[in-house]
């Protein structure tokens, strides 16, 4: 397995048009684990919600909820390149 450092190195061989490529796989990992802490944590809070008497989300609320989030952070991501 390579290290680190060995990864660098390899960098600058990576077109510049593809540089996002690259980006998008180094962070795929930590994204992905982000993602299941979430919903690990949301898994851990429904017993509440519940007993709380709160209405389960439907497939259609969830979605609304995932491409809320996802438009909020395009236009961060938009933004923040501008800059």
């Amino acid at each position: 397995m390579p290290n680190s450092q060995e990864l660098r190195g390899k960098i600058p061989d990576v077109p510049p048009d593809r540089m996002g490529e690259v980006e998008d796989f180094m962070d795929y990992p930590s994204t992905k684990a982000r993602q299941q802490a979430t919903l690990d944590h949301l898994l851990a809070l429904a017993p509440t919600f519940e007993a709380a008497g709160a209405p389960p989300l439907t497939d259609d609320d969830f979605q609304a909820e995932v491409d809320a989030v996802r438009a909020k952070r395009r236009m961060q991501s938009a933004s923040a390149h501008r800059s």
